[in-house]
């Protein structure tokens, strides 16, 4: 027999969720609110070497919490987002928060304790090191940071760890190496770059130096297939977890585009999403899943995901 166990906390600022049976969300937390810890839309995650998740919603604040849903105290805004608000964070290769300031053609890195260390990009255009709509970015082992623009340019372009420009391709496109709508991009184990190219509904994979190297999905809800690809990230095991906002969904993969499992569909209950935008791997394989429009994280182990 299956033991469900469903709590509403209020004091805590969120709703907990348990549930024992391996295919249901090990954890569900959070509510709608604009207090410290509520959500409103949260659009983002990344989590940290120490395990503190950091989390950006349609308010525009960027949030850490604990594993546990607990709310770590730290709670900060971008300079300005009357223009909109940030659509991707990463960690760097020292720990630091990396927020994609989207509609401010920005990268922005801060300390943990929300204080900014410095920024780069700004200049809107299409040119060399001026950027577009920036979704997402991701720094290397060496200190390059990969940018993700779509919009104005459906582009990859990367940095210097001084922010300064190196290189930039892809354009508007169905063709290997064109996009359209990069959302979010994933260093692999492998040393590759991973792509959700959310609006051509596949995941291309690239070189540091730009190089196209193989794509995988097409349209579609079947096992290996994609309908908006909207975030991605790797396991410390070497799977790959692709967030599917159109198909409402978490699908596991091999590094080679083999499904290997699908968790969730549309809906209200724990075990359920809505307009999913986002997730993150933590240090265990355990997977956090960006319920947007459910206004709530909710926690998959991966033995959770199961094949069609």
């Amino acid at each position: 027999m299956i033991l469900i166990l469903l709590i509403g906390i209020c004091a805590g600022g969120f709703v907990v969720w348990n549930n024992s049976s391996s295919s249901a969300p090990e954890f569900v937390w959070g509510k709608k609110g604009v207090l410290p810890g509520d959500f409103s839309r949260p659009r983002a995650i990344t989590i940290d070497p120490q395990g503190r998740m950091f989390i950006v919603d349609f308010t525009a604040r960027i949030q850490s919490f604990n594993r546990q849903g607990e709310f770590l105290g730290v709670s900060f805004t971008p300079p300005d987002f009357r223009n909109g608000r940030p659509s991707g964070l990463g960690i760097t290769r020292d720990g630091n928060l990396i927020v994609a300031d989207s509609h401010y053609h920005t990268i922005r890195i801060y300390n943990p304790a929300g204080e900014e260390l410095f920024h780069f990009g700004g200049t809107p255009g299409d040119q060399p090191g001026q950027l577009g709509y920036v979704s997402d970015a991701v720094q290397d082992s060496e200190g390059f940071y990969y940018v993700a623009e779509f919009g104005q340019n459906d582009r990859i372009t990367k940095f210097d760890a001084e922010g300064k420009f190196v290189a930039c391709w892809g354009k508007n496109g169905q063709a290997p190496g064109e996009f359209a709508r990069v959302r979010a991009l994933a260093l692999g184990p492998d040393g590759l770059l991973y792509a959700a190219d959310a609006c051509n509904h596949r995941i291309q994979v690239f070189t540091r130096t730009g190089e196209f190297v193989r794509e995988f999905g097409k349209p579609g809800s079947a096992p290996g297939e994609f309908n908006l690809p909207y975030d991605l990230a790797f396991a410390p095991s070497g799977e790959l977890y692709v967030v599917e906002r159109g198909n409402q969904r978490v699908q596991k993969l091999t590094k080679d585009g083999t499904s290997l499992g699908t968790w969730g569909g549309p809906g209200r209950k724990p075990g359920q999403l809505a307009d999913p935008w986002a997730l993150a791997v933590d240090r265990e394989g355990v997977v956090h899943i960006v319920d947007t429009e459910n206004h709530r994280i909710q926690r998959v182990q991966p033995a959770g995901f199961r094949v069609q």
